[in-house]
């Protein structure tokens, strides 16, 4: 986990109003972006190693591309910091559109309904 930062440009990202569920879904439909849900779910602010974020077996061009569409989707910020981006998971955007939807997916991900390590 990174240092929690202020500093940096905020990456382009909807506002809370335009976050659809039919967006979120599909960005969390595949295995190794829902596997990240369940990383940026533990809290604070996540830098783009990827061994970190347990999707080491990915080239960063890779884990570069989930984490855009994750962005885009309304599901993760991102701020740059010279050349780092440092990510967070927008819970409390997501609680205020689709209350429990993170904690549900969560926890069944934790019940060992979510991908495979390895994804």
């Amino acid at each position: 986990m990174a240092e929690d930062r202020d500093e940096g440009e905020l990456l382009e990202q909807p506002d809370v109003a335009d976050i659809e569920l039919v967006k979120v879904l599909h960005a969390l439909g595949d295995p190794t972006r829902l596997h990240l849900l369940g990383v940026y779910a533990s809290g604070g602010r996540y830098d783009c190693s990827s061994e970190r974020l347990g999707v080491g077996h990915l080239h960063k061009s890779t884990v570069s591309h989930h984490m855009r569409i994750m962005r885009q989707a309304g599901i993760t910020s991102t701020r740059a910091v010279g050349r780092n981006r440092y990510v967070q998971l927008r819970r409390a955007d997501l609680d205020a559109r689709f209350p429990g939807l993170v904690d549900t997916l969560v926890g069944a991900m934790a019940a060992g309904d979510g991908p495979a390590t390895g994804n």
